[in-house]
């Protein structure tokens, strides 16, 4: 369902705080589950590792809409805890990017 000019592509670029990386990984193996399985506006979620800075990821979430993506899930229970421990192991503020498809070329 992912090429589908209907939805929305969140991408998300994190910086991870030095020492934190493992962590991280985890906490956001645990949530994207979370929020796959638990949100109906969610289409999937692919977690990126950037090959050359350990402490850099990059999430591309395919959501209904963007006031889907920030609002309904945003303050879901599951969100507004993961956000407090993301204070523990994230080096600032994340950037978000809401797009659209333009064109799906195989």
């Amino acid at each position: 369902m992912r090429a589908n000019e209907d939805l929305t592509t969140i991408v998300i670029t994190c910086q991870i705080q030095p020492g934190k990386a493992e962590i991280a990984r985890q906490e956001f193996c645990a949530i994207i589950k979370t929020v796959v399985a638990d949100e109906a506006a969610c289409h999937g979620i692919d977690l990126h590792l950037d090959p050359e800075d350990p402490n850099r990821i990059f999430l591309i979430e395919y959501w209904d809409s963007k006031d889907s993506f920030i609002g309904p899930h945003m303050q879901t229970p599951h969100m507004q805890a993961f956000l407090q421990r993301a204070q523990t192991f994230l080096a600032g503020s994340p950037d978000f990017g809401f797009w659209r498809l333009l064109a799906a070329v195989p």
